[in-house]
């Protein structure tokens, strides 16, 4: 749940931001891209923020 509340913004960030590019690429090198962009944010720097966010519901006890 925590990952896609942080990839769906994120997507619809970078397909806003990249759109004049997009149109200009075959939609292989867009994805490709797209998910090069998309896995290294949310590796390095959403998903550490997301879990000390998130950190009490995660570890519940």
């Amino acid at each position: 749940m925590i990952t896609w509340i942080s990839a769906y913004p994120l997507i619809t960030l970078l397909l806003w931001i990249g759109q004049p590019l997009i149109e200009r690429v075959p939609v292989y090198v867009t994805t490709l891209m797209l998910s090069l962009i998309l896995v290294c944010l949310l590796t390095f720097v959403i998903m550490p923020m997301m879990t000390r966010l998130f950190s009490r519901w995660l570890r519940e006890d």
